[in-house]
């Protein structure tokens, strides 16, 4: 079982940045993949970047060059940094940890983006 964490939610104006910040019951060198998804109202929730343990990271493309995902294995951390936030990216933002076979999400946290 593994527990997740996130912070660093909020309503920030277009423009601006918010880190979120997903805090992991277990080391992140056992999970095999880290990754942050969002769902806003009305819309499915939608993968926004992820990184494995061996380093590959990917990004949607709404988000590319906007966000930065990364990882602190001493403090089984990972963050998403968002940068030039938009209105199109208010959601809830879910941290998920997959050790192969299971998915363990986090119970999420509110990004608002006031244009």
């Amino acid at each position: 079982q593994v527990q997740l964490v996130e912070s660093g939610g909020g309503l920030v104006q277009a423009g601006g940045s918010l880190r979120l910040s997903c805090a992991a019951s277990t080391r992140l060198f056992s999970i095999n993949t880290m990754a942050w998804h969002r769902q806003a109202p009305g819309k499915p929730r939608e993968l926004v970047a992820r990184t494995t343990s061996g380093g590959i990271t990917t990004y949607a493309d709404s988000v590319k060059g906007r966000f930065t995902i990364s990882r602190d294995n001493a403090k089984n951390t990972v963050y998403l940094q968002m940068n030039s936030l938009k209105p199109e990216d208010t959601a809830v933002y879910y941290c998920a940890a997959l050790i192969v076979p299971k998915n363990y999400w986090g119970q999420g946290t509110q990004v608002t983006v006031s244009s």
